[in-house]
């Protein structure tokens, strides 16, 4: 992935090393072949990595394994988490919130999660047209399934989740996403970040496509019940 298309995931991986701590029990959903387990991992928490693919976890353990670190992985279906209630102080996930039906995902999020726990995410949204026509040409080429273009989150979804968090923190990127490309080939790839860097504060974008909402959040209550009333450019 281009630098600057990183941003979003780059303050994810900020808050995890500073939201985490070796104290931790932490499940990431969709590992896959864990792009983004370090983040977790280097707090010296005890980490699982879960994904619907056992081959993606294969592929995470050994690149972890060649450097001398062990890691926990769970095949787990994101809608059916093989975990007990209360089993985690941190949930993580970096662009799958998708990959389910988004009430019985979110209700999973819940169930995991401890009292006082934290729910860190970053994702794309689908509210940008340009977005949803990208997942859409996914789609026709065969990287995506349709329930992904159905299942996007958008403001509505993330407004429910934070019920029943104390503390809510979200920061919304990409306002210029699709024309980065273009632009990158005229002023470079480091100028470019800052560039989108700089437009999405000038703009402060709510409804762009890729948005990370790190759920720095505490959990207040026990709710059981959760119901709903409803990448960057070239990963989406």
């Amino acid at each position: 992935m281009p630098d600057y298309l990183r941003t979003p995931y780059i303050c994810y991986e900020i808050h995890a090393k500073n939201l985490i701590t070796s104290q931790h029990k932490v499940l990431e959903l969709g590992a896959g072949s864990g792009l983004h387990t370090w983040a977790l991992v280097q707090s010296g928490a005890k980490v699982i990595c879960s994904d619907i693919s056992p081959n993606s976890l294969k592929v995470l353990a050994h690149q972890y394994s060649s450097r001398g670190i062990v890691v926990e992985t769970q095949v787990a279906d994101i809608e059916k988490l093989p975990f007990p209630d209360d089993s985690f102080d941190v949930v993580a996930s970096a662009g799958c919130l998708s990959y389910g039906q988004p009430a019985l995902v979110d209700a999973e999020i819940r169930r995991v999660l401890r009292a006082g726990g934290m729910f860190i995410c970053v994702d794309s949204l689908n509210h940008n047209p340009i977005y949803r026509l990208n997942r859409l040409l996914h789609y026709w080429r065969g990287n995506r399934t349709w329930s992904t273009l159905q299942h996007m989150p958008d403001l509505a979804r993330i407004k429910m989740i934070g019920c029943g968090f104390s503390n809510v923190t979200q920061n919304f990127f990409g306002s210029l996403s699709y024309l980065m490309p273009a632009i990158a080939k005229f002023v470079g790839a480091e100028r470019t970040q800052k560039v989108s860097d700089y437009f999405d504060r000038l703009i402060g974008v709510r409804r762009s496509s890729l948005c990370l909402w790190p759920r720095t959040c505490k959990r207040a209550c026990r709710e059981r019940e959760f119901r709903f009333t409803l990448p960057p450019f070239d990963a989406c």
